[in-house]
C-alpha cells in the first residue's frame, strides 16, 4: 500500500489525557501531495456518567455532554473505528501539537478499551508527525512567503492566527473538523513556500533519521526548535548531545548558554537546580541548567548547522559559530559533567502512581498471554462479556475490565460488579465535584454570551443527572 497522511484533531473534556475524555474527533485522509481522499470524519464520542468536564474546556468547544450522549459513539465503538478504518498500515498520523496532546488521549483511550496503546503509531509502516514544530522551524529559519502572527508584540504560532493572516478559511476555530481543514492548508503553505525544508522535516520525523543527526557516538551540534526555548529567538537554538537519558532518549545541552557555572557543581547542587520547585524557579537569583531531554520517537524538528548558513540563519536565532564552538569545547573539557547530569536525572522523582487502573497506562507493558486475553475482551459482545472472566497476570487489567464493561456494556455487569462500579463512580465524581461547582459558579457570574450560558446550563443539568445521591 502507498503511504497516506491522516490529519486529525480532538476536542476534549479537559487537558489531562489520564483523567479527561475525547468528545469530538475529526480527520481527513490525504495523499502525500495533500489531496483529500474520501469523506472526512467528524464524530462525537459519548461522555460517560463518571466524568465532569472542565467548564473552561467547554467554553472553548461549546460541545455539551448531552450532545455526545445523543449522537456519539461509545468509546469501544470509537476505538474499533480508529483501528479498523483510520490508523491503517502505512498511515502517517498528523496533527498540530498532537504528539504532546492528542496522541496521548488516543493512547489512553485505546488502553481503556483493551487495544495496544502504541502499535497504531508505529507498526506496519505507520508513523506520526507534528506540524507545530514544522511551523516553528519554518518561522525560525525559512520564513519567506508566509505571513507570521504576533500577539502583544510576541511571536505566536496558533493555527487560527496563521490561517487568518494568510487568507485561509478557518470557519470555526476549536471545532475539530474546521481545525483539520486549516491544518492541511497550513501544511500546504509550508510545502509550497519552503519545499526543501518541508521534505527534509518529513523525512527526519523517523527516529532512525533523528539518531543519525543526534548521535552519541559522534557528537555534533544541531539546530533544535522546541516550545521550551525562548520566543525571542523563534523557539530555536543550537543544542549538543550530552549523554544518554532514560528509555533510550538523549540529554541535550543548549549551547546558547556558557556551561562554566555548572560544570563543577556537586551532584547535590545539580539535583537542587534540576528538581527545583516552581516557586524556587521564580526567584531572581535562580539559574536553570539548560539541559533538555529529547525523545527520538517524538518527531523532533531538528537540522544540521548548515541550514544556518542561508537566509541569515545565525542572526535569526541570535548565535554565532564562535559562541557555539567555545561553549561546546567547555563542555567537552569536563567529561564528568555529562555523567553527573545523567546520574542526577536517573533519580528524577517518578510521577505519583494512581490507584485508578485507567491512569496506569505507563506503569508497564501488557505482555505474554495477557495480550491474547485482552484480544478476547475486545472481540466479545455484551452477552459474551457477562460470562468472560479472564485470569489476567497483569493486576491492572481486571479492574480495567470492570470499567470497560460498565461504560460500554452495562448490562453485562453481574450484581456485585454493578455495586463495585457504582462505588468507584461515586467516589470519582465526589472528588471532582467541588472544583467543578466553583468554576461553574465563577463562569456563570461573568459570562453573558447566550451560547456560552446555554452550555453552562447544560453542564449544570449534566452534573445534577450524574452526581450520586444518598439513595444510590
Amino acid at each position: 500500500m502507498s503511504q497516506t497522511f491522516f490529519f486529525y484533531d480532538l476536542e476534549t473534556s479537559g487537558l489531562s489525557a489520564r483523567d479527561d475524555r475525547i468528545m469530538q474527533f475529526a480527520g481527513i485522509r490525504t495523499t502525500m501531495e495533500l489531496e483529500p481522499i474520501g469523506e472526512p470524519y467528524n464524530i462525537l464520542v459519548k461522555l460517560n456518567d463518571d466524568t465532569l468536564p472542565s467548564p473552561d474546556a467547554l467554553m472553548v468547544t461549546s460541545i455539551t455532554p448531552q450532545e455526545t450522549q445523543a449522537d456519539g459513539y461509545s468509546e469501544a465503538d470509537f476505538s474499533k473505528l480508529l483501528i479498523d478504518e483510520i490508523f491503517t498500515p502505512d498511515t502517517i498520523t498528523v496533527g498540530f501539537n498532537n504528539i504532546r496532546f492528542d496522541d496521548e488521549f488516543i493512547r489512553h483511550l485505546l488502553w481503556r478499551n483493551f487495544y495496544d496503546p502504541y502499535e497504531w503509531s508505529w507498526k506496519d509502516g505507520r508513523s506520526r508527525w507534528d506540524i507545530l514544530d514544522v511551523v516553528r522551524l519554518t518561522r525560525a529559519l525559512r520564513p519567506e512567503g508566509i505571513e507570521w502572527p504576533f500577539v502583544d508584540g510576541k511571536e505566536a504560532n496558533r493555527l487560527e492566527l496563521i490561517t487568518k493572516l494568510n487568507g485561509i478559511d478557518h470557519l470555526k476555530a476549536h471545532d475539530a473538523l474546521s481545525d483539520v481543514e486549516a491544518l492541511i492548508a497550513v501544511t500546504k503553505l509550508v510545502k509550497d513556500n519552503q519545499p526543501q525544508l518541508y521534505s527534509y522535516l518529513l523525512k527526519i520525523r523517523d527516529k532512525k533519521e533523528v539518531k543519525k543527526l543526534v548521535n552519541l557516538e559522534d557528537k555534533q551540534p544541531f539546530v533544535y526548535v522546541s516550545g521550551k526555548f525562548s520566543v525571542e529567538f523563534h523557539k530555536a537554538t543550537v543544542a549538543f548531545p550530552l549523554t544518554s537519558g532514560r528509555n533510550g532518549n538523549v540529554l541535550t545541552y543548549d549551547l546558547r548558554f556558557d556551561p562554566t557555572p555548572f560544570l563543577n557543581l556537586s551532584l547535590n547542587e545539580l539535583e537542587k537546580r534540576m528538581f527545583a520547585s516552581w516557586e524556587d524557579r521564580q526567584k531572581d537569583d535562580f539559574v536553570a541548567i539548560p539541559v533538555k531531554e529529547m525523545q527520538y520517537n517524538r518527531a523532533p524538528a531538528i537540522a544540521p548547522l548548515g541550514v544556518l548558513e542561508q537566509a541569515d540563519g545565525w542572526n535569526r536565532i541570535g548565535l554565532t559559530e564562535a559562541i557555539i564552538t567555545e561553549n561546546r569545547n567547555k563542555l567537552l573539557s569536563v567529561p564528568s559533567f555529562a555523567e553527573n547530569i545523567r546520574s542526577v536525572l536517573e533519580k528524577r522523582p517518578e510521577f505519583k502512581k494512581s490507584p485508578d487502573p485507567e491512569a496506569q497506562l505507563y506503569d508497564g507493558f501488557v505482555e505474554g498471554v495477557d495480550t491474547l486475553r485482552i484480544e478476547k475482551v475486545r472481540q466479545a459482545d455484551a452477552q459474551q462479556l457477562a460470562d468472560l472472566h479472564p485470569e489476567f497476570n497483569d493486576e491492572r487489567l481486571s479492574p480495567l475490565l470492570l470499567h470497560y464493561k460498565a461504560r460500554n456494556y452495562p448490562r453485562s455487569l453481574a450484581e456485585d460488579e454493578a455495586v463495585l462500579w457504582e462505588t468507584w463512580r461515586a467516589e470519582h465524581i465526589t472528588k471532582q465535584l467541588p472544583g467543578f461547582v466553583k468554576r461553574l459558579q465563577d463562569l456563570s457570574a461573568t459570562i453573558s454570551d447566550e451560547n456560552k450560558r446555554f452550555v453552562l446550563e447544560e453542564l449544570q443539568l449534566w452534573a445534577e443527572s450524574i452526581v450520586p445521591t444518598e439513595n444510590d
